[in-house]
């Protein structure tokens, strides 16, 4: 789970802070097109291993709840890697 959440988050970032620019000031569209693509890749991943760890770890409807909408916030991810190695 630290693992797909840390690329997850890595390419969330991706996307808002270079691919985003990318596009709108340099005229490289392509860019978010690659990027987005592999960032929504690793999204579902990681929302496959939240489900994975949710049955096999029996996590509470609270911490799930977290563990998702902590996915839309940058650095977000960084934040639950810490909580997650703390276990």
């Amino acid at each position: 789970m630290r693992l797909i959440a840390l690329i997850e988050g890595l390419s969330y970032l991706f996307l808002l802070f270079i691919a985003m620019p990318l596009k709108y000031f340099a005229g490289l569209p392509q860019v978010v097109t690659v990027a987005g693509g592999l960032h929504g890749l690793f999204f579902v991943l990681y929302l496959i291993a939240l489900i994975n760890v949710t049955i096999a770890d029996g996590w509470k409807f609270g911490r799930v709840l977290f563990t998702f909408v902590i996915a839309f916030v940058p650095f977000g991810n960084f934040i639950l890697d810490s909580r997650l190695r703390k276990e």
